[in-house]
Formats: C-alpha cells, structure tokens, sequence
C-alpha cells in the first residue's frame, strides 16, 4: 500500500512498522476505506503518531504531540484515529471544552485542599497514560494560567500528551496585553512536545464523504424561514411563547422541550449569559437542537459571537443533530469578527442547506 511504505520511511528502513505499531496500517486503510488521499501534513502526522506509539508499547520515554494548522484539514480526524488504534486501555480522548468546564468544578469542590488541580486530575485522569486533547485554544488569561499549571502536572506524571488545534503555538492568546504572560506555556510546548503542522490545500469537511460521518451532518440550516418552511420540516412557529427550563441551579428560557429535540431563538442561547457548561449539561437529555433567529454574526457584540462559537464547538463535539434557522445565506450571517469563526464556518458547512424552491444539499 502506497501510503503505508511512504510512512515506513519516514519511520526509517530499520523499523518494522507492522510489528511495533499499527498506527501506519490503520490510517492507510482508514484513508482508503474511506476515499481520502493523506496530505503531506497528515502522513508526517501519522509518521510522528506511530514512533510515540512504538516507544509507548516498548516503555520507553515518549514525546508528546502538537498538531495545528487550519479548520478542515484533519487534525481531529487524526487524533481519533490515533485513539480507536492504540493497543492499550490507559488513554483518554477529551475535547478543550468539555475538559475544562469538568477541571474548573473539579478544582471548585476541592477548593479546600492544598492541591486542589492535583486532586482534580486524579480523579478525571486516573490510571491514564495518554491523553487526546482536541480543539485546544487559548483567549482568557484565567484558563491560560492554569494551561500552565495544568501542562506542567501532565509533563511531570510522564503523560503522552496529543494536542491538536488551529493555532501554531506562538500564536496562543493572541491578545497583545496576556500574550507574553503565557509565553512560559509556549516555550515548554516547544521544550516537551514535537510541533507538526498539518496542512491541506482542502478543507476536508467540505468533502461528500465527511457528510457520512456525523449525526451532526444530518442537521439542516433553512434560510429565510418562512412559515412553508416550518411547516414542511416540523418546526416551531416564529413566535412561540417562551417557556421556562432548569439548567443546573438557573432558570432557563428556550421555546420547546420534549425529549430528544429543544428549541430556543439565537438571542435565548448566546445574548444571554449562558455558558459551555449549561449547554453539555442540556446535551446529556437533548440529541436534536433547533435554534432560531441566526442573525449577521458581524452586528452582534465579540461576547455573542464566542458565546455562539463555542455551542456549535460543543454540539459537533457531543455529535447532535443541529437545525439552525437563519434569513439570510450561511455564509453571510457568519461574518464576524471572532478569532474563531473560521472553526464554525467550517463545521456548519456539514449542515444540509434549505432555502426557497430548493432540495437540501450540503452548504458550499
């Protein structure tokens, strides 16, 4: 197999792939089996994977991974490959979000002890010996302060860490009034992990066969809404009264909740106060979301724009099926000035497109 002897050497002639690893065999027959060809980008990738994977397997000191480049070009696709292919039971796969809302309560309830992030980790991480740490980014000075503790903890319990995002590591916490504060995080990322960068010349999102793979591709986004619309789909009216639902210790406003399926306006969701937590709270009872009112992303304050950043981040993480209505083209309405739009451009580009006079398709 082409992919598998060009990975070979890069592992060098001396190594027996099939024997130590069977990362370089199960990319190539993933790739294949789904009709994807590697970049340049992804075999190195895979090349880097699968020398970890063989020190891991023989006990020997591994470095960790840092994958980046941009939205599309395979990164998560990796690192779950990586995941359903390591031959051991001791590993985690955790995306930025999720993890952290679980390490924030965590350290809150062991606020008392000494080592309240140690105690933590212990208990979200035992017995673990390699963690997939996907979607990492860094805007707040909080979290950045305690990435650095955090990374140092995993580092020092020799964790084989694998880290992808859309950010090169210098370009963590953009913000020019916290970045040289984080700068001690980037030089040990430099010290203690192998950087790669996985290019593409495609988004492979935008590809036929992604649409296959997520529930969350199965979702529509129906543009301009009209009461036709509704009606084929099943959808809630414009004006449905709200109703009241409880979100952990606060009362909620959203205007439909019967199990699987919740509706709520854009403005119920992100011009509130509503936060990462709230909405992987909501996704343990509700698979389908309908989410009404998307208006142009460019007119709404940068606090909505993240706030609606990081629910789409959550619903394709925790694989629901999403029906996001909006008045205008997609493409259109997620114009912004967010860091991270171009993730959730990305992302909704899975979605089927409905719009007057016109078949579902997938997004262009």
């Amino acid at each position: 197999m082409a992919v598998l002897s060009l990975i070979q050497r890069l592992l060098g002639k001396k190594t027996d792939v099939k024997s130590a690893s069977p990362i370089p065999a199960f990319f190539a027959h993933k790739a294949k089996q789904q009709g994807y060809t590697l970049s340049a980008g992804q075999t190195q990738a895979i090349a880097a994977l699968a020398r970890q994977t063989q020190q891991l397997l023989a006990g020997k000191p591994t470095r960790s991974l840092y994958l980046h480049g941009p939205v599309g070009r395979g990164k998560s696709w990796l690192l779950d490959g990586f995941f359903q292919a390591l031959p051991i039971a001791e590993k985690q796969r955790v995306h930025f979000h999720a993890f952290f809302a679980r390490l924030h309560r965590g350290m809150f309830q062991h606020r008392e002890h000494d080592d309240a992030l140690g105690v933590t980790l212990d208990e979200l991480l035992a017995g673990c010996r390699v963690l997939c740490f996907d979607e990492f980014h860094v805007h707040d000075i909080g979290d950045a302060m305690l990435i650095s503790r955090l990374f140092k903890t995993l580092f020092q319990r020799g964790m084989l860490v694998l880290v992808t995002s859309n950010y090169a590591p210098e370009g963590l916490l953009p913000n020019p009034l916290y970045h040289e504060r984080f700068k001690p995080v980037i030089d040990l990322i430099a010290a203690r992990m192998d950087v790669l960068e996985v290019s593409s010349p495609e988004d492979f999102r935008s590809l036929p066969q992604a649409h296959a793979e997520q529930r969350f591709s199965a979702g529509q986004y129906v543009w301009p809404g009209t009461v036709a619309q509704r009606e084929a789909l099943g959808l809630p009216a414009t004006h449905c009264p709200a109703q009241t639902l409880k979100v952990g210790n606060r009362q909620w406003v959203c205007r439909s909740h019967q199990a699987p399926t919740i509706a709520f306006t854009f403005n119920d969701l992100c011009e509130q106060l509503t936060a990462v937590m709230d909405y992987l709270l909501l996704c343990q009872d509700f698979d389908h979301w309908i989410i009404d009112g998307l208006p142009p992303l460019a007119q709404c304050p940068i606090a909505v724009q993240q706030r609606f950043i990081n629910l789409v981040d959550v619903l394709y993480d925790q694989d629901k099926r999403l029906t996001l209505i909006g008045q205008q083209p997609l493409a259109h309405a997620l114009q912004g000035q967010a860091i991270d739009l171009a993730r959730t451009a990305s992302r909704l580009q899975q979605l089927q497109t409905v719009c007057p006079q016109q078949a579902p398709h997938p997004v262009s």
